[in-house]
């Protein structure tokens, strides 16, 4: 009576169970979805905004004239006087000269070169700022 039992149960078993294929919808219209998901995507991300945006209109973080030509030019002089520095150090490193131990200013820059038994240390102190920058050229 229990093999009967449980034959029978098998089979109804069997018989109930269905299977079905999962088939991804993705909810964002840019990507296939619903175009109704669209008013409900945006004010869910509305209410998520935390960023102000700036009361001035003529603001525009994008812009290329937020800042002046003499702006620009101190700017890219610097950039440029780094580069120059940074060529000669390494130049000068692994060449025949030795950088000179002192202390240099260039532009908006004062450079401190000392020496430690690790490398070399280099201080870059921004004089408009304030702001240090230490770098060791390990020696090899």
């Amino acid at each position: 009576m229990s093999k009967t039992f449980i034959t029978a149960m098998l089979l109804l078993a069997g018989s109930c169970i269905y299977a079905q294929d999962f088939v991804y919808t993705p909810k964002n219209p840019a990507f296939g979805g619903s175009p109704y998901n669209y008013s409900w995507m945006l004010s869910s991300a509305e209410s998520q905004n935390t960023i102000e945006a700036p009361e001035d209109d003529s603001y525009d973080p994008y812009s290329s004239q937020s800042s002046s030509s003499v702006d620009d030019f101190a700017e890219s002089l610097n950039r440029q006087i780094l580069s120059r520095l940074s060529r000669e150090l390494v130049t000068r490193q692994f060449g025949e000269d030795a950088l000179e131990e002192g202390s240099y200013v260039l532009g908006d820059y004062q450079i401190d070169i000392g020496d430690s038994d690790s490398g070399i240390n280099i201080t870059i102190v921004d004089n408009v700022t304030g702001s240090t920058t230490t770098v060791e050229v390990p020696y090899f």
